[in-house]
């Protein structure tokens, strides 16, 4: 039976077929044109005695007469390396937040401007995030602005505990159903845990309606266990089989997976060469530089470990893929470099 989201304030619900689903996730400007008229005769002026102006001191600054054009946003990270997005493209983002704390250095107070400055330039469609506690969460709601939203609750209930939540623009995706369940033996049961997993994990998943195209897609958004590869095998193992009860929509699969993106890795061998998802960094026709995506707020590690995934069912084009290395000075928004792909679904 579907899996209802603890979040009272999605808008209005759609009707559709009922599915057991699983989570993942252009400003057009109006130009006025004012138009003089043609045609018109041109009175012509009658002579004046010629008044020489007397001399002013030039201001040191512009004439407070004179509008300066604001400068416009600076193009965003993807913008860069791919170009405007085309019509129906799609921005998604996995993003580990790192959970608010206020311990020096790196505390939430300290990082919240430079996750605020990243998130505000990207701006994606879809952000899959991992980590987030429920106050930090509200702080990047009310950065980003009435646009977004968040559907997700807390993995042990509630708004207790870390949170899958998944963000997303309001002016382009409109959710249709969501819920959540747990990477356990019992995955209905809130906190619950399993198979020598080191903490609690869990799913959030939502059903999207995209409003630019009228296509339907489904983001499903986890977090795998860190210490214990038992716990992230048997993960995968039941990610898969959620997976493979849906129709025939497309689906996102965000996360920071712990593990990395290679077939030696159990969790990626279930869901890239066994289950057939594609791991929309290798597919993507365009990239950026390659880190290792945790870093620790430490150097970067070209080429290193890529633990933070996007996944896709086959037919979504992966347009372009990027690790975003923003920081604030010398401050990283958080201990993982978030990871952005453009993707075109059929």
């Amino acid at each position: 039976m579907p899996i209802r989201s603890s979040r009272s304030r999605l808008g209005r619900v759609l009707a559709l077929p009922t599915l057991i689903l699983l989570t993942l996730t252009g400003i057009g400007t109006d130009e006025v044109s004012v138009d003089l008229g043609a045609g018109q005769p041109v009175a012509q002026p009658v002579a004046q005695p010629v008044v020489q102006p007397v001399a002013q001191p030039t201001p040191s600054g512009p004439s407070p007469t004179t509008p300066v054009a604001p400068a416009g946003p600076a193009p965003s990270a993807m913008d860069k390396l791919a170009g405007p997005a085309a019509p129906g493209d799609l921005d998604v983002m996995t993003f580990n937040l790192r959970y608010a704390s206020s311990s020096k250095p790196n505390s939430w107070a300290q990082r919240r401007p430079a996750m605020r400055a990243l998130l505000t330039a990207e701006r994606p469609a879809l952000i899959g995030t991992q980590e987030g506690l429920i106050a930090q969460l509200r702080d990047i709601e009310k950065d980003l602005g009435a646009r977004y939203d968040y559907i997700g609750m807390g993995r042990n209930g509630g708004t207790r505990g870390e949170h899958m939540a998944i963000f997303f623009d309001k002016d382009r995706l409109a959710p249709q159903r969501s819920g959540n369940f747990w990477l356990s033996g019992t995955p209905q049961v809130p906190g619950s845990i399993s198979w020598g997993s080191a903490h609690v994990r869990m799913v959030t998943w939502v059903l999207f309606t995209d409003l630019e195209t009228g296509r339907h897609f489904y983001a499903v958004n986890t977090h795998l266990d860190n210490v214990s590869e038992n716990a992230r095998r048997h993960a995968a193992q039941l990610i898969r089989d959620r997976l493979a009860g849906l129709d025939r929509l497309p689906i996102l699969l965000t996360g920071d997976f712990n593990s990395p993106a290679k077939p030696s890795s159990r969790a990626y061998n279930l869901l890239v060469n066994q289950a057939g998802y594609r791991d929309s960094w290798i597919a993507a026709l365009r990239h950026g530089p390659a880190y290792a995506t945790i870093h620790n707020y430490q150097a970067l590690v070209p080429d290193g470990e890529r633990d933070d995934w996007i996944l896709t069912t086959p037919g979504v084009t992966a347009v372009a893929a990027l690790m975003n290395t923003y920081r604030r000075g010398t401050q990283y928004p958080s201990d993982h470099l978030p990871v952005q792909v453009r993707l075109r679904l059929p």
